[in-house]
């Protein structure tokens, strides 16, 4: 396996992002996650998708440790600080649960309210379903748990074929093009900085294809029992899907039916695009924590 590792310089000096980084091995791989709070308070994981990187909740990350909580916040492998194998074949959906997997036994992390949006859903849900036991909470913001029997969105084809064919692949452009409010030039940088050229993107222009389509989606099945298993989770299940996407906008409804734990809860639909951590991080953070304290 051919690894590339972004420089350390090129995280140097990002706008709002103060944090230390952390790093584990898993399967011969350095992952990069974020530590930030109280070490002995329950964690609060943060699960971001594609083609982002844990920079993504730097707006969520500071209330929800003044607030008491401790946070987590990983880089999936290929994005970030974390490292990318340069070749296609090395990525598939069981690998990326599977990269994930390894970190929480390594941390021997428990007592974990789950915050996943995009593919941190697709992993996030799959880690929630395959060990329950270590998860306290799920808060579910624009993604889902594909099988393949649904049908999936124009705009997700969409972006499926731009990533499979683009020239160019414009990573701080994308995330900007899925807001609301206005990234600045420094914070679109900050979203290419893991990237110092396209030999470092295999993930991000892969990911899209990983999800699944079909019914025989070699991750369909794996989804499928995860889905059930959700169906019998009693603890608490938010959802706070953004008004302004339109990938996800309405999966929500979906989950209300399904999952027990989702019932009798206040759930949010807020202003924002598909990256509404960045539209909304602090309201986000509120809501995580207004839910913990069993206020909503």
């Amino acid at each position: 396996m051919d690894i590339l590792r972004t420089p350390e310089e090129r995280f140097d000096a990002l706008p709002d992002f103060p944090f230390q980084p952390q790093y584990a091995q898993v399967a011969g791989l350095r992952l990069h996650y974020l530590d930030e709070g109280p070490r002995d308070a329950a964690p609060v994981l943060l699960l971001h998708g594609e083609p982002t990187w844990s920079y993504l909740y730097r707006f969520m990350i500071p209330p929800l440790v003044a607030a008491g909580h401790r946070v987590l916040a990983p880089d999936l492998i290929g994005f970030g600080r974390s490292d990318k194998p340069s070749a296609a074949t090395d990525y598939s959906y069981a690998a990326q649960v599977g990269w994930m997997t390894d970190w929480l036994v390594q941390l021997d992390l428990g007592d974990l309210a789950l915050f996943c949006q995009d593919w941190g859903s697709l992993i996030g849900l799959r880690l929630a379903a395959e060990q329950a036991d270590r998860f306290r909470a799920i808060v579910l913001s624009n993604g889902g748990l594909p099988t393949g029997d649904q049908s999936m969105p124009p705009a997700f084809r969409a972006w499926q074929r731009f990533a499979r064919h683009s020239p160019v692949f414009p990573i701080g452009r994308i995330v900007a093009s899925g807001t609301r409010r206005r990234l600045s030039p420094a914070e679109r940088a900050a979203y290419d900085a893991p990237f110092p050229d396209r030999s470092f993107k295999t993930a991000a222009r892969l990911l899209p294809s990983l999800v699944p389509t079909t019914p025989d989606d070699p991750a369909a099945a794996a989804n499928r029992q995860a889905w059930a298993a959700l169906g019998e989770w009693t603890k608490p299940f938010l959802t706070c899907f953004s008004t302004g996407d339109p990938i996800t906008r309405g999966g929500d409804r979906a989950w209300h039916a399904h999952v027990p734990g989702a019932r009798r809860l206040s759930h949010q639909r807020i202003p924002g695009g598909h990256f509404v951590q960045e539209d909304q991080g602090a309201r986000l953070a509120s809501i995580i924590d207004d839910l913990l304290a069993g206020r909503l």
